[in-house]
């Protein structure tokens, strides 16, 4: 059991498990000659076996058994071929007595299964017997829905089941998890006779029996917690904000420069590039957006937009996709308004990680506005040193009216009124069992409730919410739950920052002019949110549109989802936790960016992050890697402390970059940053010859 202190063997004992040790080498020495030789005799088949009686454990033995197996199938006699695959069932049995929770017997049962030459009647007797011994152990679980699946049992029968199971113990988290995936089946289904609205206010019913039963039992809770994501969670896929967003302008001058539609000021943001990102957030991972799914309608596009997943890990599906408009090729004029229109999902093929086809066709609608040519050649801007301190800033008294581009035009899904209600009963139940009992996850839930009380209000009715309220509990529970305090305070970052984002008004107090001190002529916007105590970052999908970011005096560890953030020319990451260049992985991802602020971290501190890797060394990663540049750039420096660095910068155009106040800014590798860089004209707030 968990937390049980080991006593010592008596040496009577040991000297029995010496022996035994001794027994399980010598069957394993003749095993592995067998198996070398690729004998397989029932001689040597007989030693595998009780090899795999005295040590269930050993995976080798499980995978020589399914060659020997195979082997032996070139027999055309049926009855032997029966009688070798029973011959298995009964070993896998013997070695589940033996250890009920080995990994090895359980994957070897369900392969003789599969093989479709055993009978499946005896399997659930089997299963029972197992179950009665520990009614937890999640490998039977796991076995007994593969069972029911060949049997093609019902899933309402299996409910039963497991609410026998719960009847006799609530503290069962492999029944009360098992009954989530039926459930889930269930609904994907969208069984006539199972209705939805019905069956969930009976989960809410059954489910709070055992909670307030028992409030220090954790069980029926998680599957409480679950049971509210059910109810909120919209399964199809859906497009939940972009940019540029539908029904706003995009102003360009004659360089092809963005320039200042809004809040959308920095006007060299894109102007190496000569592009235009477009960007598609979707409210979870899809795959599929490609040029049969997302048409684009211009009579001056001269070649089709490619689409990719914004995200580092090289796969296929993603929350985020982008693309980019080749302003060069366009040949637009000056003084003339363009229209771009963007139709998602009209054919069938976005399609999301659990199976659900993007359900709800959207178009996107704005203007590509030119006016005269730039004020200073393309060449010319940008390189100028940025400072960050609070003088250089200035509030926002108001937004224009007509700018689009601050919000995103969220496509926010409607939440049936029947959830709303089941939330409004389910946190009243709540606030009276904390009246009386105020446990931790408790007040958990009701943070969780709130928040999906508020979510599922929005767009009925802005005035109810509840997230000073959350944010006091998950303030709360920092304090009660300390261990796992990490974890509070990035739910409490989350709410806070979907507060902020959540609308013009609530945005507006943390917009400011940035006041170039070399162009008095000349402001920028950047949205501010230090000083937070943000850990993490969220609320991306309201934020697409920035394009100077000031994340200082965070307790930041990570800026996961960054990436989606392709309009941003300058972000200030100083004063936060950030401990490898690994957590600032996203950056590679922002094309536009040309000035970063990372001063007074952790960079250094730590060991090199190598946990993706399969050691040390960036050869080992899949990402392409010009080994042969990086080598040069080291010289005689230790490589082993810049490769990562090199990994993430060597792909950017940055030409201001602040490192000091990390372990890792010394004089060489200052010296080895600015040969990565060749754009660099300003390093720790000097200026480059």
């Amino acid at each position: 059991m968990h937390g049980q202190p080991r006593k010592s063997l008596k040496q009577e004992d040991e000297s029995l498990l010496s022996a035994k040790a001794e027994k399980l080498r010598a069957l394993q020495s003749q095993f592995f000659a067998n198996h070398r030789n690729r004998i397989y005799t029932q001689e040597a088949l007989d030693l595998s076996a009780k090899l795999l009686e005295g040590n269930p454990e050993c995976y080798t033995a499980w995978n020589y058994r399914k060659l020997a197996v195979q082997h032996n199938l070139s027999r055309s006699d049926p009855n032997y071929v029966a009688y070798l695959f029973d011959q298995e069932l009964k070993l896998v049995e013997n070695a589940l007595r033996k250890n009920y929770k080995s990994y090895g017997a359980w994957y070897h049962r369900k392969w003789v299964l599969s093989k479709g030459h055993s009978s499946i009647d005896n399997e659930l007797r089997l299963l029972n017997g197992f179950q009665k011994a520990d009614s937890r152990n999640f490998h039977a679980w796991n076995y007994r829905r593969f069972v029911t699946s060949l049997m093609k049992r019902s899933d309402e029968d299996e409910l039963i089941y497991t609410e026998e199971v719960i009847g006799e113990n609530f503290s069962n988290y492999s029944a009360w998890h098992n009954r989530s995936v039926l459930l889930s089946n269930l609904f994907k289904r969208k069984a006539e006779e199972f209705p939805l609205e019905e069956k969930v206010l009976q989960e809410y019913e059954h489910v709070r029996s055992a909670i307030f039963t028992d409030p220090a039992d954790q069980s029926g809770w998680f599957y409480h917690l679950w049971l509210i994501d059910l109810t909120v969670k919209n399964y199809a896929p859906l497009l939940v904000s972009s940019w540029p967003s539908h029904g706003s302008s995009i102003t360009l001058n004659g360089n092809n420069c963005i320039d200042g539609c809004g809040l959308s000021l920095l006007n060299s943001t894109l102007s190496d590039t000569r592009t235009l990102p477009v960007i598609l957030y979707f409210n979870q991972a899809v795959e599929g957006v490609n040029l049969s799914t997302v048409t684009v309608k211009s009579e001056h596009l001269k070649e089709d937009l490619v689409w990719k997943p914004l995200i580092t890990n090289n796969s296929s599906t993603a929350q985020v996709w982008g693309a980019y408009l080749n302003l060069g090729n366009m040949e637009l004029e000056q003084s003339k308004t363009y229209s771009i229109e963007i139709a998602i999902g009209h054919s069938m093929g976005i399609v999301s990680s659990n199976g659900y086809q993007y359900g709800d066709p959207s178009q996107i609608a704005f203007k590509l506005c030119v006016q005269s040519a730039c004020t200073k050649p393309v060449e010319e801007q940008g390189g100028k040193l940025t400072s960050w301190k609070d003088n250089n800033f200035q509030k926002i008294d108001h937004f224009e009216d007509s700018d689009s581009t601050v919000t995103a035009d969220l496509h926010i899904p409607t939440t049936s009124y029947w959830c709303m209600k089941a939330i409004e009963e389910e946190i009243t139940n709540f606030r009276e069992l904390l009246s009386e009992d105020a446990c931790k996850i408790g007040k958990l839930s009701l943070a969780r409730l709130l928040t999906a009380l508020d979510l599922s209000t929005h767009q009925h009715d802005k005035r109810k919410n509840h997230t000073e309220e959350v944010l006091k509990l998950y303030t709360d529970l920092v304090e009660l739950d300390p261990t796992h305090s990490l974890y509070y305070k990035d739910e409490h970052s989350l709410v806070l920052l979907q507060q902020i984002t959540s609308s013009r008004e609530s945005l507006l107090p943390y917009c400011h002019y940035y006041k170039d001190a070399t162009e008095a002529n000349t402001s920028y916007v950047c949205l501010r949110l230090q000083n937070l105590s943000l850990s993490r970052m969220g609320s991306i999908e309201n934020l697409l549109w920035v394009q100077m970011l000031d994340l200082s005096h965070n307790e930041l560890r990570s800026i996961e989802g960054l990436e989606a953030m392709q309009l941003l020319s300058s972000l200030n990451l100083s004063h936060n936790k950030f401990g490898s260049f690994t957590a600032l992985e996203p950056l590679r991802s922002l094309k536009s960016l040309k000035v970063l602020d990372i001063s007074y971290n952790e960079l250094g501190s730590h060991s090199i992050d190598t946990r993706r890797y399969l050691c040390s060394s960036p050869l080992a990663n899949t990402e392409a890697f010009d080994w042969d540049r990086f080598e040069i750039l080291c010289g005689s420096f230790s490589s082993t402390k810049f490769w990562e660095a090199f990994l993430i910068f060597e792909s950017l155009n940055l030409t201001d970059l602040n490192v000091t106040g990390n372990a890792v800014a010394d004089e060489n590798f200052t010296s080895f940053i600015g040969k990565v860089l060749p754009t660099l004209k300003w390093l720790n707030s000097e200026e480059l010859s």
